[in-house]
């Protein structure tokens, strides 16, 4: 059996020129995996895109874009956010910030990006034995992010862009998308992810302030249950202050200047792709 050979898709700029890629048979891969967290987790943005513009690009042009959910032993489909706000709850498998505002433990790319698609690598033929190559959408200019520790047994992760000669950054990849005829999506993450940076937390103060509401109310969440079980608070930022009060709406920013105050990411190419 020849193995399986899929795309991480993450529907962000990186995996999304990939797609492009693929669609012009530049790369060999014809079958793009989206884990999707949830409709109550993943940005509406990244949502959108994968609905309205990725699935039907793949469709014309002789691609599978897979949508994939967590489920569960009962059947059922679990979201990040349901996990977070599940009643009784003591797990925190977001990258919250502590007080001191270093990031805690994490286990939601994990769960509900690597292991929701390990099961469909697994059901689809992948073994230790024959692997399934998987594609993963990590730029020049990310390689920091390249993490092979953490493949499966029964997957090999691959890098196109960094295999693509020559290999491309970011900016490449948006010419690539640009060409293409498609919009440019935005960063794929969960709206309430602890890696935003302050600029993106404050585009979205101001550009959607019903999102960011709802992040907010996220955080006082958990911060109500950690007051119950004695502990101390966490916060979806680094500067140890609520949500709300840490950020204020943006101003408008010259181009360019935007995420220069963060460089925590997650490390192994499941999200922010």
């Amino acid at each position: 059996m020849s193995p399986l050979r899929v795309i991480a898709y993450g529907g962000g700029v990186q995996s999304t020129a990939l797609l492009v890629l693929a669609a012009s048979r530049r790369i060999d891969f014809v079958t793009f995996l989206f884990s999707n967290v949830g409709n109550d987790s993943e940005h509406p943005a990244t949502l959108d895109y994968v609905t309205r513009v990725a699935k039907p690009f793949a469709e014309r042009h002789g691609l599978a874009l897979v949508e994939l959910e967590r489920v569960r032993r009962d059947g059922t489909t679990e979201t990040l956010y349901r996990r977070l706000t599940r009643e009784g709850s003591r797990s925190l498998p977001i990258p919250v910030r502590m007080s001191n505002g270093a990031p805690g433990t994490r286990s939601c790319t994990a769960d509900f990006k690597i292991k929701v698609l390990g099961r469909w690598l697994k059901a689809n033929g992948a073994t230790k034995d024959n692997p399934a190559t998987v594609g993963i959408g990590i730029s020049l200019d990310e390689m920091h992010r390249v993490n092979r520790r953490r493949a499966l047994a029964y997957e090999n992760p691959v890098y196109p862009l960094l295999e693509h000669s020559p290999p491309l950054r970011r900016a490449d990849c948006l010419r690539i998308i640009a060409e293409a005829g498609l919009p440019v999506p935005g960063k794929s993450a969960c709206y309430f992810c602890p890696f935003h940076t302050r600029d993106a937390w404050a585009t979205m103060a101001r550009d959607e302030p019903d999102l960011f509401a709802r992040a907010c109310h996220l955080e006082t969440i958990l911060n109500h249950r950690r007051a119950t079980l004695g502990r101390d608070p966490v916060y979806l930022t680094r500067y140890a202050r609520p949500l709300g009060e840490a950020i204020t709406p943006a101003q408008d920013t010259l181009a360019g200047l935007a995420d220069l105050d963060d460089d925590a990411t997650c490390d192994n190419g499941a999200c922010w792709t």
